[in-house]
């Protein structure tokens, strides 16, 4: 699906079911979109995570029937999808800064949150070569690394942590420290630490996330696991300067300038990968991001 028309379907089928206790994965496969692409488009292109827009959509609406004082406060959390009354005044005192009844004392404390509206700038003359990009056939390869499972909303916090917990073991090799057990011997000889790969295929708003290298063969240690890529076109791009800051621009520019404006490609798998060089203390450090596409 184009993907401007898959974000703007995935606020409509939102917008729909705020009564609903939907999740990311429900409006991903309503829209056919992977999950792990659309939530994380979502939130460059928006600002907003999917489950925080469906947070504020809902308390805006709650607090315009709480003011209207048709229903009773414990039906209107209930309505939209709290659980108790107490987690709904909790969230309501979050979002717009007085409870429910503090609501009906001062109605000009109303927050607003009104539906999102995508609009993206298609700009003339604009081509694949604004990005530093290239497409490659890549044969199925198989990777091998540390995996762990995040959500989307804490991937951008934890994950980092995740790095700095392989790292420690890579610090004292580069260090000029030979690998002494097979854990060690695994990381030196498949370049732990190339490759950081998002895997969707798990669901319940979560993605696997493995710190990985190309596998060469050898023991397997009980700490890390493999990946096998199946043959596909890899859109990939690429990057200079000091991360993270460089791959998160470049992740902008892939939603937000690349997707939407290129007429040939989209998405094709619920799997990316991110490439990192070597010399990360260079400040002209290169890395990149690599998509599997296919053609319109």
């Amino acid at each position: 699906m184009e993907w401007i028309t898959g974000l703007k379907k995935s606020i409509d089928f939102m917008e729909k079911n705020l009564c609903n206790n939907i999740t990311a994965d429900d409006v991903a496969k309503e829209v056919g979109i992977s999950s792990f692409y659309l939530q994380k488009g979502f939130a460059i292109v928006t600002g907003f995570s999917m489950a925080e827009y469906l947070r504020n959509r809902r308390l805006y609406n709650a607090a315009l029937e709480i003011l209207e004082e048709n229903e009773k406060i414990i039906d209107i959390a209930y309505k939209y999808c709290y659980e108790t009354p107490e987690s709904f005044s909790k969230a309501f005192t979050r979002f717009h800064g007085r409870s429910p009844r503090e609501l009906l004392k001062n109605k000009s404390s109303l927050k607003t949150f009104l539906p999102l509206q995508i609009k993206i700038s298609i700009q003339g003359g604009f081509t694949m070569k604004n990005l530093d990009f290239n497409l490659e056939k890549i044969e199925s390869f198989t990777v091998i690394g540390f995996e762990k499972e995040f959500t989307f909303e804490e991937a951008y916090k934890k994950i980092p942590d995740f790095w700095q917990d392989i790292m420690k073991i890579q610090y004292s090799m580069f260090a000029g420290r030979k690998p002494e057990t097979e854990l060690e011997k695994a990381i030196f000889e498949n370049e732990i630490g190339e490759f950081g790969v998002c895997i969707d295929d798990i669901g319940n708003g979560k993605f696997r996330y493995m710190i990985a290298g190309r596998y060469k063969g050898g023991n397997i240690p009980k700490e890390m696991k493999l990946f096998t890529f199946p043959t596909v076109d890899w859109a990939k791009f690429q990057c200079r300067g000091e991360n993270p800051k460089a791959i998160q621009s470049l992740n902008t520019k892939i939603f937000k300038e690349w997707l939407p404006n290129n007429p040939e490609y989209e998405m094709s798998a619920g799997f990316n990968i991110e490439w990192y060089s070597k010399g990360i203390n260079n400040p002209d450090y290169e890395s990149g991001i690599w998509f599997p596409v296919k053609k319109k």
